[in-house]
């Protein structure tokens, strides 16, 4: 189920619970600006936790339990590099969820109606 498919029989029914669950959760780790902003720079590159927290310009710990969070939601994976954890986006769908949700965004804030 995509929303780009136009069939108008898509959204005649309820996605499944669960998927309505799991896509709440991905939204919710969104609500956070920093969270946001990490999954954007690890949608290009992999980063260890200091490079991530001198490049968002936030404490390594509070990094740390940002990427759990994210981890947890399937939004980011994690290998080792010797004694190094690298850290990225799991695919091309979150970088495409930050795309739409930083587009609805920009067109929000350029093309608000006036109400007279």
């Amino acid at each position: 189920m995509y929303a780009h498919d136009e069939s108008g029989d898509q959204w005649s029914q309820l996605p499944p619970a669960a998927q309505v669950e799991a896509a709440t959760n991905s939204l919710r780790m969104l609500a956070d600006p920093g969270r946001m902003r990490m999954l954007w720079l690890l949608s290009g590159e992999e980063y260890d936790v200091a490079s991530l927290a001198e490049a968002i310009g936030i404490a390594r710990p509070a990094v740390s339990q940002h990427l759990a969070k994210l981890r947890l939601a399937g939004l980011v994976s994690q290998r080792r590099d010797g004694r190094r954890v690298l850290y990225k986006a799991r695919g091309g769908h979150v970088r495409r969820l930050l795309v739409e949700v930083l587009n609805a965004a920009d067109h929000h804030l350029h093309d608000i109606p006036d109400h007279d």
